[in-house]
């Protein structure tokens, strides 16, 4: 929504590969740098590299993970929306959700890919399923899902209002230009935005389905289900492109890594 190399805190070798020449500094990285590194990383591993992909569709692609990541974020929650709507029975619907979740998972392994998307998306599902099957309340199998979309909501927009963008941390990272974009009245403006708008599909999922979720009957429960999975990547998409197109307009093709854009 990758790769599990790149760690944080990448030492003079890995900046070099990314073309950076500054000696390493024996300053501890502050807050904000070691958030950044974080997120830089997380978007990198994600393949959403400016300084080394150029192609809007690739990196959307690649965000999503690909056709087996499309279907390992999609296949588990449609599962338990068929089932549950067809049976009512919550432990089959549960069980066969998490199933799938685990054999995503066990192939990966067999197959020695990366498995943090995979597994990820089991502790999730088993989490949710979990709960679910604790109160016996099938809408409790959305919770781990509306309190992720209030965080993320709330944290993206606190960044966009402090002037601490989160998406501008993470390009501010990938450019090798750390903290610098605050100064540029065009990227701050830009990066505010952003974040803006990815508080903005967190909060409307939030909107839609929590209603939903506390009205506690079973087809309100399918019709969750059902907006969640259309809310989910359909609407992530789009954004990731238009993030994507944000960001190569403020940096254009030409700047390399390590160059400040317009160089």
């Amino acid at each position: 929504m990758s790769d599990q190399n790149d760690p944080i805190g990448a030492d003079e070798t890995d900046g070099a590969a990314r073309g950076d020449t500054t000696p390493p500094s024996t300053t501890p990285p502050s807050a904000s740098e070691l958030l950044a590194q974080a997120l830089g990383g997380a978007a990198r591993r994600a393949g959403m590299d400016p300084a080394h992909e150029t192609h809007t569709g690739h990196v959307v692609w690649r965000a999503m993970g690909g056709w087996r990541g499309v279907l390992e974020s999609v296949l588990p929650g449609l599962a338990f929306v068929l089932l549950f709507t067809l049976t009512r029975d919550l432990m089959l619907s549960l069980v066969v959700s998490v199933g799938l979740a685990a054999v995503f998972t066990i192939v990966r392994l067999v197959q020695r890919s990366t498995i943090s998307a995979a597994l990820g998306g089991l502790v999730a599902t088993a989490a949710a399923a979990a709960l679910a099957l604790w109160t016996g309340r099938a809408q409790d199998n959305f919770v781990p899902g509306l309190i992720t979309n209030a965080a993320y909501g709330t944290a993206f927009l606190i960044s966009a209002l402090v002037g601490w963008s989160l998406i501008g941390l993470a390009v501010g990272f990938l450019m090798n230009e750390g903290t610098a974009w605050r100064t540029d009245a065009r990227k701050r403006r830009v990066f505010f935005w952003l974040a803006i708008a990815w508080a903005a599909l967190f909060f409307v999922r939030l909107a839609v389905q929590l209603p939903l979720y506390l009205a506690g009957t079973d087809e309100a429960t399918t019709t969750l289900g059902t907006l969640k999975l259309v809310m989910g990547l359909p609407l992530f998409a789009p954004l990731v492109a238009v993030t994507w197109l944000a960001v190569r307009a403020v940096y254009p093709p030409a700047s390399k890594a390590g160059e400040p854009a317009g160089s």
